[in-house]
Order: C-alpha cells, then sequence, then structure tokens
C-alpha cells in the first residue's frame, strides 16, 4: 500500500514536470519555395525571395533569409522584421547584394526565430 502511493506520488511529479515543460515549436522551419533575380550590372544583384513558413506570431517566426556564395560566405541578407501570419507564403527584395567574380550561382536561405537556419534552400544560378 505503501510502495503504491509513493508510485502514484513519483508518477503524479513526473506529470507535473511534462506538463511546465515547453510545447515543442509548431512551426517548423522557414522554407525558400521561389527565387528571381536580376542583375543590375556591375556584380550587383537584386532578389525576390518567397519563404514559406508556419508563422505562430513574435515567439516564432521566418526572421530573415540570406543570399550565399558556393563556399559559405553570406553575401546579403534580408531581416523580416515582423511575422507574416496572415501571408504566407511572402515575397521581400534585396537590392544592391554584390557577387565576387567569378560566382555564378548562389545559395537562398531563410531562418527563423526558434530553429535558425535549416529549412529548404534553393540554389539559383545567376544571369549574365
Amino acid at each position: 500500500m505503501v510502495r503504491t502511493a509513493v508510485l502514484f506520488g513519483l508518477l503524479g511529479l513526473m506529470g507535473a514536470f511534462v506538463a511546465l515543460a515547453p510545447a515543442p515549436a509548431r512551426a517548423g522551419e522557414a522554407d525558400v519555395v521561389d527565387v528571381r533575380v536580376r542583375s543590375a550590372g556591375d556584380g550587383l544583384y537584386a532578389f525576390d525571395v518567397t519563404v514559406r513558413h508556419a508563422d505562430a506570431g513574435w515567439d516564432h517566426y521566418a526572421d530573415a533569409w540570406e543570399v550565399v556564395a558556393p563556399d559559405g560566405r553570406v553575401l546579403g541578407r534580408r531581416t523580416l522584421l515582423h511575422p507574416h501570419v496572415e501571408e504566407q507564403p511572402f515575397t521581400r527584395g534585396l537590392s544592391g547584394v554584390r557577387v565576387p567574380t567569378g560566382v555564378d550561382r548562389v545559395i537562398l536561405r531563410a531562418r527563423d526565430s526558434v530553429h535558425g537556419l535549416g529549412g529548404r534552400e534553393m540554389t539559383v544560378t545567376l544571369p549574365r
């Protein structure tokens, strides 16, 4: 009888810890789903990037996307200053991105405020 009471007491305590643990993030990672790129001349480019993320408000939202060279250098970053809960997917632009001579393709990746980087990326060939 005492063992049973102790066991139920421990199970109740474990349940309380589980109930107090933070809920797992439900929005997942931010994905790049479309990219449009234009040459502005002299090694400068403009990007329109479409991102999909199940933004859940200020606690979990897509907060940036980046233009990355094949060697990993970040060439440009568009910071997203607010959640897009009612606008999915959404497209935002960034111009004036300088791409080094000899680089003919770039990677576009998005991040979110909980997971950071890790969603779907896209690689695009730059127009001449």
